[in-house]
């Protein structure tokens, strides 16, 4: 399998990996932001391609200018990293993040980051494989004021 940047004929694909990472939206919504990453060149796309039009995996990087746990400016950061359950543990998703830290050096960049959810294990476990270190936790808080 092949790492690459993300190409036209893989938008229903990467929609479909897409749909598979963040399941609380709906395809409008992948879709509506899979237009606007893909029109925005600081925003790179890589996929694994399985061949026949199919894709196992994707990775969406691109540079904030600061993050939580680093000190330089900018940093590169993983948006999205997801790869097909069953090609896991073969080293693609590592592959996936080294080349999003290519291009994150290319851009002037000496650190990457990237999240995950407190209850996404597996996420976890991978980032720690690779080398990413965690660098502290943070809980979300919100409250509806239009119900009172």
């Amino acid at each position: 399998m092949e790492i690459r940047p993300i190409e036209a004929a893989d938008f229903d694909e990467w929609l479909r990996l897409r749909l598979a990472l963040w399941p609380d939206h709906t395809a409008d919504e992948h879709r509506a932001e899979m237009m606007q990453i893909a029109n925005d060149s600081l925003s790179p796309v890589f996929v694994i391609e399985r061949g026949h039009g199919r894709l196992a995996g994707f990775l969406e990087a691109g540079l904030r200018k600061y993050a939580d746990g680093c000190d330089t400016s900018p940093v590169g950061y993983i948006e999205g990293w997801y790869v097909d359950a069953d090609v896991r543990q073969q080293g693609l998703g590592r592959a996936l993040m080294q080349a999003a830290e290519q291009w994150a050096i290319t851009h002037g960049c000496t650190e990457i980051a990237s999240d995950c959810l407190i209850d996404n294990d597996v996420s976890y476990r991978a980032h720690l494989a690779i080398g990413y270190l965690e660098t502290e936790r943070l809980i979300h808080f919100k409250k509806d004021l239009r119900r009172r």
